[in-house]
């Protein structure tokens, strides 16, 4: 049966754990868990044969894929993290009592795998940097393809992209990534930018919507479909994307937290020891197993070993959240050494949870010497080799569990299943064995006026068979539900190359011909898009839209989206009709237009990159997943670098914040930054013994001089040493306060 989401008195169970020490055995770890009243937990597989794991998908047999990172801070300096000890495995429960029992070895002798994602009957691998495609027969590889030899380039393991998540519109997403990828069907890779997001984990829902967070925050994601809106590369951001869902940061562990990385700092931890908000927030799931009612979204936070349940609603196309309780969570352990980096939907409808199961959860770029004593106090550093896959559901639901079917009848008729998974992994087989036989079939669904999620995951395999048209776009744009009709304007852009433009112009005036408000961003998206193909038929109805709309700021966005490399000409038109400049419109071009001025101006950072070589690799590596490889900030982490006077003014100050670490809100060319806008913390690497002096000299010269701050001098090894013997060992971060007192606002 449904867990009903309206009961709101719920009691907590909790069996409790009389260890206060040391590594628990998979049931005592059970047990030492609270869970949701109604919920019950269950070992899938354990060490040895589950070790590090961090990502996994099952296959139709319901087989789990894991990539293992046995790697990952073996100390807490990381000895050995570029030894080859990784691999993706697979793990099979062969006597069907739910528990695995067989581990298979696909690869090994891996560096720090990421991310795995089965497609057209191979497997994606992320290894950084490169992100290989391997062909495969009988579970073994036969043949790899280098997909792309910088997918993971740069950037230290806690910030590189990972997920290869592939979504309802059958390209591959990842999160800390701005690219997307596609296998065509001659066997070559595509690769198309897309929107940047999150850091660790991604997820989607029902209608195809991504979802992330970053280590602070709790949930973000889309209002739109994923691959539209990310055409113009002088657009910074576009309304309806990268948009805050659930605000809420708290969390509410069961156990004092003391070994979190800034437990030292006021407001981190309470008065009880615990922690206050999310630091190492991840692995986000849209739960769509069918067995919970409503809209769930579930977060995972290993430094304080619990997993929050968050509860979402629509409204319009936003999509809003709250936690779904305050001051308990869903699922939180006594054990410290319980580590959820990743969550999954399953064939039956479970929530999996993946444990990496070992004390450092923590990377050493940003460890402080805080946290480096608490894991020496407690003995966290060993053992390593370890960890845990488990599943939870409500204990009255009648799980089942699926089997993807060979028969092309039944894969179509799983189109329907309650369970989002079997509906993704039916749809994903279809497009794989490239059953183009059904299309008949499938465009019976589009026909279903009542049922929506068939016809949706009907349209997009029609689009991954290459079998979509003009006719099927009409068909569902009649669609009685808006969210449907939304669908179809999201795959008429994959129709650009073998539909007329002037069909594609009638296909977009029936679909805004109502002036439907709700719809009017996809619309105005799809014709960006392909506006970004020059179709000649396509701005004309564009602009009148985007006049029509011109105090929307999701339409405004999309519009200019569309319109790379044209913002001036059209402003100029804007001006010569003299239209109001006060409009969403006008304001959001004329920001993008001096973003490009601004851009024009700066000093050539090939050249900046050639002079400061060890810094340039540094910032990539330490600065650039938080500030951005243009310094203009990745929200919702950090402030630009760009234009700051913190950069540009004083060097002993800008020194010393990246050297002690910078707390709380701070104010940046006229704009005060605070949480959710952005983090609230940089922390400091002055205790970190793998970055010298020598190459921070030429980190702090490259900012001070790249992306227009042409500040013109040099930051030198010994001027750094001069500040760390000011400020010796200090461990805590500086405020902005105490900085402007120690050296001024200049």
């Amino acid at each position: 049966m449904l867990w009903i989401l309206t009961v709101v008195v719920f009691t907590l169970v909790r069996c409790g754990n009389k260890e206060e020490h040391g590594v628990l055995s998979p049931q005592a770890s059970i047990k030492a868990m609270e869970v949701e009243d109604g919920f019950e937990v269950e070992l899938v597989a354990s060490e040895p044969l589950v070790v590090a794991p961090v990502a996994m998908t099952f296959d139709n047999h319901g087989r789990i894929w894991l990539a293992e990172m046995e790697g990952y801070m073996p100390d807490t300096l990381g000895t050995g993290e570029e030894e080859p000890v990784g691999r993706i495995v697979i793990l099979t429960d062969e006597d069907g009592d739910g528990q695995v029992d067989d581990r298979k070895i696909f690869l090994d002798s891996l560096v720090m795998p990421r991310a795995l994602c089965l497609v057209n009957g191979g497997l994606l691998v992320a290894e950084p940097p490169k992100l290989w495609f391997y062909e495969m027969k009988d579970d073994k590889p036969r043949g790899r393809t280098l997909v792309d030899s910088a997918y993971a380039e740069g950037g230290n393991v806690e910030h590189q992209p990972n997920g290869l998540f592939r979504a309802l519109d059958n390209w591959i997403y990842s999160a800390k990534y701005d690219w997307r990828y596609r296998r065509a069907d001659d066997g070559q890779w595509l690769k198309e930018k897309t929107h940047f997001r999150g850091q660790w984990g991604i997820s989607h829902d029902d209608w195809g919507r991504l979802y992330y967070n970053d280590n602070s925050s709790n949930l973000s994601g889309d209002y739109f479909p994923p691959g539209l809106g990310a055409g113009n590369p002088n657009q910074r951001r576009v309304a309806g994307y990268g948009e805050t869902i659930v605000a809420d940061k708290r969390v509410y562990p069961i156990h004092p937290t003391t070994g979190v990385n800034r437990g030292y700092m006021e407001g981190i931890l309470d008065s009880t020891g615990r922690l206050v908000n999310f630091t190492a927030a991840c692995g986000p799931l849209i739960y769509r197993g069918g067995l919970l009612s409503g809209m769930n979204a579930f977060v995972a936070e290993p430094s304080a070993n619990l997993i929050k349940r968050n509860v979402l609603h629509a409204e319009g196309f936003r999509v809003v959240g709250k936690q779904a309780y305050e001051g308990r969570e869903f699922l939180a352990s006594d054990d410290e050494r319980f580590r959820p980096v990743n969550l999954y939907d399953g064939p039956d409808g479970s929530l999996y949870i993946l444990d990496m199961y070992r004390g450092i959860i923590q990377h050493n770029t940003y460890l402080t010497p805080y946290l480096k004593s608490e894991i020496a106090k407690r003995n966290l550093t060993l053992p390593l080799s370890m960890g845990r896959i488990y599943r939870v559901f409500p204990r009255d639901a009648k799980r089942v569990v699926v089997t993807i079917p060979e028969n092309t009848d039944s894969l179509i008729s799983l189109l329907a299943h309650p369970n989002g998974w079997v509906r993704d992994q039916a749809q994903r087989t279809l497009i794989d064995r490239q059953a183009i036989e059904v299309a008949t079939k499938l465009r019976n669904l589009l026909k279903k006026d009542n049922e929506p999620l068939p016809a949706v995951h009907a349209l997009w395999t029609l689009e991954g068979l290459g079998q979509l048209t003009s006719d099927d776009i009409r068909i569902v744009l009649e669609h009685p539900r808006w969210e449907v009709r939304a669908q179809a304007l999201a795959a008429l852009t994959s129709l650009k190359k073998t539909v007329a433009p002037d069909q594609l112009k009638d296909l977009l005036t029936v679909a805004i011909s109502p002036q439907d408000t709700v719809l009017a961003p996809y619309a105005m998206l799809a014709m960006a898009s392909l506006a970004n193909e020059r179709f000649p038929e396509i701005p004309a109805l564009s602009n009148r839209l985007a006049e029509a709309y011109a105090n929307d700021r999701y339409v405004s966005d999309a519009f200019i989206s569309g319109l790379g490399g044209h913002e001036l000409t059209y402003l100029d038109e804007m001006e010569r009709k003299k239209v109001d400049t006060s409009t969403v419109l006008h304001r959001r071009l004329v920001a993008v237009v001096d973003a490009i001025n601004e851009k024009s101006k700066s000093k050539d950072q090939a050249l900046l990159a050639k002079r400061y070589p060890k810094g340039t690799v540094l910032f990539q590596t330490a600065c650039q997943p938080c500030h951005g490889e243009d310094g203009r900030g990745v929200s919702p982490i950090a402030p630009p670098l760009a234009g700051s006077e913190w950069v540009k003014g004083n060097k002993e100050r800008l020194m010393s914040l990246v050297l002690y670490g910078l707390t709380g809100p701070v104010d940046v060319a006229g704009h005060t930054y605070k949480t959710p806008e952005v983090s609230g913390e940089m922390p400091g690497i002055a205790h970190n013994p793998a970055i010298g002096d020598a190459e921070l000299a030429e980190l702090l010269s490259y900012i001070r001089n790249a992306w227009g701050n042409n500040v013109g001098d040099e930051v030198l090894p010994e001027d750094l040493g001069a500040i760390r013997s000011r400020f010796g060992d200090r461990a805590e971060p500086f405020v902005q306060s105490e900085l402007h007192k120690l050296f001024g606002k200049d």
